[in-house]
């Protein structure tokens, strides 16, 4: 799970994350960290559409190269 202290540089950096849901790279979520709490994370997605993710996906940078979580 990330941590508050994670989450909060992201929104305060106002970088786009990478949310990584699964071994399909094409349904990563890319976005802005906007809010959060103990269960969820909410992300702005380009489009200006938000969504709620679980905290217990993987968060990055969108600049970082994608990992290789599912092997």
């Amino acid at each position: 799970m990330i941590s508050d202290e994670q989450l909060n540089a992201f929104r305060v950096g106002g970088e786009k994350v990478r949310v990584v849901r699964d071994s399909i790279a094409s349904n990563d979520i890319r976005g802005i960290v906007v809010a959060w709490d103990a269960e969820q994370v909410l992300i702005r997605r380009p489009n200006r559409n938000v969504v709620k993710l679980d905290r217990n996906y993987f968060y990055q940078l969108s600049s970082e190269p994608r990992p290789e979580l599912f092997e």
